[in-house]
């Protein structure tokens, strides 16, 4: 006899709350666990390709390791310091940048902001505050950045859960398949199909993009001349997921530097406003179908609302799960969406009608059926 449904629901219920409170009390100790299940997710298919190419999974996984090192380091020793570098200069120069916006509208617009005008005395406060914390700004995100992700754990715990999860993912991912309920086996392991499909074109797709976008907009911003050129390409490669926000947030911050630095020199800030725009013109027509594909089903809206629901409960922990739950989410409201569809509820069809009684051939009259109640 099968478990009755409401005993079901109890049943998940309670083994989704566990999970949740398990990541609400965890969620600092699970995120160097996290990032290396997701490393080695997203390495999983290298690993399976270069097993095809005939190295053992030990070997495929080791190759795969040491190459990942030997980039993150090269990566480490050349770009993270200027990275740093130019981010504690563009926290500096904020005050100034503040000063001339105001002095620009002052001097073009002066009825708009009055010497006694309370938006007058707001922005010069905010740009005494500036003047006044820009170096403790710069110091407090470095050290909060630094104490939510402790570097010793990442460099330490990250490479060897990597590791081994990419070594064992398969095993693993057997293993599980023997764990699941053999009743609903067959439609878990559909769904869990669709859900892979979803969250792998989506994270290693737009992990691509963002990567490409990021390099593009950095290398080409600096070759312009732009002074904080990589970091205004980090920015925007790192929000490129969310469709045209990747593009209108590194936009902005780029047009606003380059009319601080090349006041006048028209031609340089154009050429910046059009790496933007040639920048959203390749992501949109070439690399995201290229990529990810259009049929993904992860709606913009929906992964801010997730990303910020997430943050907001679990921090940074949730930020990094957030994708991968959304998609499940969104491939099980589908799959029920469709259930619905085909079901009496939303056809309006009802139950067969019983046949009508036989004839009495005596009377000619149907018999009357003998009351069922």
């Amino acid at each position: 006899m099968g478990v009755p449904v409401r005993r079901q629901i109890q049943i998940w219920g309670a083994i989704a709350a566990l999970l949740i409170l398990v990541l609400w009390l965890l969620g600092d100790v699970l995120m160097p666990f996290i990032l290396g299940m997701a490393a080695a997710y997203f390495l999983d298919p290298v690993a399976d390709r270069l097993e095809r190419m005939g190295l053992s999974r030990v070997w495929a996984t080791v190759t795969i390791c040491v190459m990942a090192l030997l980039g993150l380091g090269l990566t480490a020793l050349l770009v993270i310091p200027l990275l740093v570098e130019q981010t504690q200069s563009l926290i500096e120069i904020a005050p100034q940048l503040t000063e001339r916006a105001i002095g620009f509208v002052t001097e073009r617009f002066p009825s708009l902001i009055d010497a006694d005008s309370t938006l007058r005395q707001s922005l010069n406060s905010f740009g005494a505050l500036l003047r006044s914390r820009g170096g403790e700004l710069a110091n407090a995100l470095l050290g909060s950045a630094a104490s939510v992700i402790n570097v010793v754990l990442l460099i330490v715990i990250v490479p060897v859960v990597a590791f081994y999860m990419l070594l064992d993912w398969d095993r693993m991912i057997a293993r599980i398949d023997t764990l699941l309920p053999r009743e609903y086996a067959p439609v878990i392991r559909d769904l869990a199909r669709d859900i892979d499909d979803t969250v792998a074109s989506f994270i290693r797709g737009m992990g691509g993009v963002c990567l490409i976008m990021g390099v593009f907009y950095a290398a080409t911003l600096m070759l312009v001349g732009l002074q904080f050129g990589l970091v205004v390409g980090a920015v925007a490669g790192l929000v490129t997921f969310i469709p045209y926000v990747g593009a209108v947030i590194g936009g902005v911050l780029a047009v606003g530097l380059a009319l601080y630095q090349f006041w006048g020199d028209w031609v340089s800030i154009g050429l910046v406003a059009a790496i933007f725009v040639s920048g959203q013109m390749l992501e949109g027509n070439v690399l995201t179908p290229r990529l990810v594909g259009r049929s993904v089903g992860l709606h913009p809206v929906w992964l801010l609302l997730a990303l910020s629901a997430f943050g907001a409960l679990f921090g940074f922990v949730g930020m990094l799960v957030a994708v991968p739950i959304a998609a499940a989410i969104g491939v099980v409201i589908r799959r029920a969406i469709d259930s619905y569809k085909d079901s009496a509820l939303y056809q309006g069809t009802e139950p067969s009608a019983a046949p009508p009684p036989p004839i009495n051939l005596e009377t000619g009259h149907r018999d009357e059926r003998p009351d069922q109640t």
